[in-house]
Formats: structure tokens, C-alpha cells, sequence
């Protein structure tokens, strides 16, 4: 029988039953038979709600996969096929902190966009490269897939700076393809588009439904409103239509973030005033899933789990690994090198787009140059990305202090060093690479 081994490190994520589903409903096609749930001692207490879940759910589909728990990593990574990074490095309450410091100063607080993605990102890097170092000794053939946000720029350290093999995948563009399906009322195989963009600012263009060309009809749709832009965990506030059509594409969510900046900040602030950011509701809803999972008759994924946003994550994993592992072809939207697939933006830029994905890995679609109308808000933010991964890698603060300044959210140098400040203070303990 074939063997496959799977490393899922944060595995005491609330998101885990999702990749368990994904896995149990592909068995067929993706036989693992061996799926390792890493976590870190202080997560030992959610590694063990969760895995148990894990093996019940695996239990009932009656499939021959063995669920192991350990917190040890090198343990788990020894000759790995795949293997999944979903980690939170200083845990949700690390994410409050990166919300509410730069709502002091009226700036967005959001775990990837502008300056929480920054901090965010310092945090995670060290600890994903250290995973991407044992990787290089136990289980040097495999395939890291990584979910971990900001899965874009920690994705371009990782290329940057390991020789191991790794894709950074979002179910942002998936969302945005089942959005189009649910506008026309069909399944999700019958929309496709091209997607351009950095991880959390991505366009689609090129909408195909059943093959044919329905872009500047689904356009009109989100103008006119019977076509939905949203995601549970960014703030439902609607693009003017006069916009939507001056834009002629179809943005991410997040991208209200840029384009609605002044509305979206006074949506965080009043809900900090109100019930908390989406990092306190998001504990809420994690203590509350925790609790589902520790019932002994729970043997399956619960809908509950949808409310954290989560919806549609084991679809885009599985179906990646999938490909990679069957050499399907398939085209999947991907945290990527550039290469050449856009002269806009340096060959060694991490960019999300479509791809082909087959055994060799993501390959690209040739995209050309950007619109002029996103290309400078692309550009400007992969400038400032590429920068936190320089900070990141140096714990140069002058380093860090460019990145904040050159984010298009950041209003000037002043705020920056303040949040620059209030941030290293508050992430001591999680920045080795820093010296205070």
C-alpha cells in the first residue's frame, strides 16, 4: 500500500478539523496514512482536544490514516511528504497587541494588513526558518505548504532564504471564485478567473463561467449589489459602485482596507469600543470551538467552525497537495516567486496568482505588466514587504522603521516610530533576532 506522511505544525489550531476533512474526503486520491499534529507545550492542552477530534473523525470515515500528537517537532518531521505550517507565534493574545497599539494612533489594527502584518511577520519568520532548517536534515524531499499569515511575505523569506521546497497558499481567491458561483447559483468547478496580486490584495479578471467570458456582468453585479465581495473577518462595508466599474476588476475584500481606509478604521474602532477586535472575538469563538471539540460524541468538522473564517481552507490545502502529489496540472491561485509573470515587480518577489501546479511545483501563468490603475498600490505595498522580511531577518529597527513608513496605511514617520516602539516593547520575549 502507498504510504504518505503529512506534518501539520500548529496542530492544535481550531482550523485543524478542517484539514482533517479535506484529507478524510480525498483518501482516494491522497492516501496519507501517517499525519503527525505538531504543537508547542504551552498548546499541549488544545493539541489534545484537537487531536482526539482528529482520530474520532478519522475513526468514523474508516480510512487507514493513524492521527499522532507530539510536541515534539523533530520527532514529527522525519521523512515527511508534506509538510502544513499554520502556527501563531505569541498566540492570540499576541494578535490583540498587533491590533490595538496602532488603533492608538487612528491606523488600521488587522493581522495582515499594515502594520499588524509587520509585526506579525517578526514573530514568524525566526520560528519558520528554524522549521525550514530541521526540514533540511529529516526530511529534505518535502514540500512545505504554508497557511501561516502573513502567508505572503513570510512565504518570500522562506524563498529568499531556505533551499526547501514551498508553496504559500490563502483561501482568499477561492472565496472570491465561490462568491461568483453563488451570484450565478452554480457549483464552484464552473468559475474560473486570472488572479494578479500580493497575498490579502488580490484582482481577478478574465471571469469565465462555463468558459465564456461574464467579467464586465459580474463587475456590473457588485456594482449594482447582487454580487457579493465579503469575508467573515473583514468588516462588511461596500465599495461605491461608481468605483466598482471605474475599477473594472474584482478585489479582495481586504482590499477595502486601502480604499475605504478612513470607514474601515472607524469600523475597528468602534468594535474595540463595542465587543472587542477581531482578535478578542476570535479567542471568543476559539474557547467556544474548544469546548464543541471536547465532546466525545463529536465525530465530524462542526458548522460552528465556518465563524471563524476558516470556510473553504481544507479545500484549498488538500486540493494543492493533491496536485502536487498526483502531478495534476491544475491551476491554483499561489504565494509564488515572481519570475518573470509580471516585469512590474522583482523576479524574487513573492507574488499570489494563478499557477499551474503539478509535481515539480507552481508555475506561473504569464501575466504581463499590471493595470496602471493597482499597479503603484502593488508595487508600494511589496515594497514595504520586502522590507519586513529585511527587519525580520536583521532586527534592524532602522530596517523596521522603513517598512512601517513605506506602507500606504501609515500616515507619517511620527505614528510609525510609535508603533514601531509600542510593538518591540510589547514582543520581547518573541524577537530573538532584536536587540534591546
Amino acid at each position: 500500500m502507498e504510504k504518505l506522511k503529512v506534518v501539520t505544525i500548529g496542530g492544535g489550531s481550531g482550523y485543524t478539523p478542517e484539514l482533517i476533512d479535506g484529507f478524510i474526503r480525498r483518501h482516494t486520491d491522497l492516501p496519507v496514512t501517517e499525519y503527525w499534529l505538531v504543537d508547542i507545550d504551552a498548546g499541549r492542552e488544545k493539541l489534545e482536544i484537537v487531536g482526539q477530534l482528529a482520530q474520532r473523525m478519522v475513526k468514523k470515515a474508516g480510512i487507514s490514516m493513524t492521527v499522532h500528537l507530539t510536541t515534539d517537532r523533530r520527532e514529527a518531521l522525519k521523512d515527511a511528504d508534506f509538510v502544513t505550517t499554520q502556527i501563531r507565534v505569541g498566540q492570540l493574545a499576541a494578535r490583540i497587541n498587533d491590533e490595538k497599539i496602532p488603533l492608538k494612533y487612528g491606523v488600521l489594527g488587522q493581522e495582515t494588513t499594515g502594520p499588524g502584518g509587520f509585526m506579525k511577520a517578526q514573530r514568524t519568520i525566526p520560528v519558520l526558518l528554524d522549521i525550514c532548517k530541521d526540514m533540511e536534515e529529516l526530511c529534505p524531499d518535502a514540500w512545505m505548504i504554508n497557511f501561516t499569515n502573513p502567508a505572503g511575505i513570510v512565504t518570500e523569506a522562506i524563498a529568499k532564504y531556505s533551499p526547501i521546497k514551498s508553496l504559500g497558499i490563502c483561501s482568499g481567491a477561492n472565496n472570491m471564485m465561490m462568491d461568483i458561483a453563488k451570484a450565478y447559483g452554480v457549483e464552484r468547478n464552473a468559475v474560473t478567473a486570472r488572479v494578479m496580486g500580493l497575498n490579502h490584495l488580490i484582482f481577478a479578471d478574465r471571469i469565465l463561467l462555463n468558459g465564456n467570458d461574464t467579467t464586465a456582468d459580474f463587475i456590473e453585479k457588485l456594482a449594482q449589489g447582487t454580487g457579493t465581495n465579503k469575508l467573515k473577518n473583514v468588516p462588511d462595508v461596500g465599495l461605491p459602485p461608481e468605483f466598482i466599474r471605474a475599477l473594472n476588476l474584482y478585489p479582495l475584500s481586504y482590499l477595502k482596507y486601502f480604499y475605504l481606509n478612513r470607514e474601515m478604521v472607524e469600523h475597528e474602532l468602534e468594535d474595540q469600543r463595542n465587543g472587542g477586535t477581531r482578535g478578542e472575538r476570535s479567542l471568543e469563538i476559539e474557547h467556544s470551538l474548544l469546548e464543541l471539540y471536547k465532546n466525545p460524541a463529536l465525530c465530524e468538522k462542526p458548522a460552528e467552525l465556518s465563524s471563524r473564517g476558516g470556510a473553504l481552507y481544507s479545500d484549498t490545502a488538500c486540493s494543492i497537495i493533491s496536485s502536487i502529489y498526483n502531478n495534476k496540472h491544475e491551476v491554483h491561485v499561489v504565494n509564488v516567486p515572481n519570475q518573470g509573470t509580471t516585469p512590474d515587480l522583482p523576479d524574487d518577489a513573492v507574488i499570489e496568482t494563478s499557477a499551474v501546479i503539478n509535481k515539480l511545483g507552481a508555475h506561473p501563468l504569464a501575466y504581463g505588466r499590471l493595470p496602471v490603475r493597482i499597479r503603484g498600490l502593488i508595487q508600494s505595498v511589496k515594497a514595504f514587504e520586502e522590507l519586513t522580511v529585511e527587519a525580520a531577518m536583521t532586527g534592524d529597527t532602522s530596517i523596521a522603521l522603513l517598512a512601517l513608513v513605506n506602507h500606504p496605511l501609515v500616515p507619517s514617520v511620527e505614528i510609525a516610530q510609535h508603533i514601531l516602539n509600542d510593538y518591540l516593547a510589547a514582543n520581547r520575549d518573541f524577537l530573538p533576532q532584536y536587540t534591546f
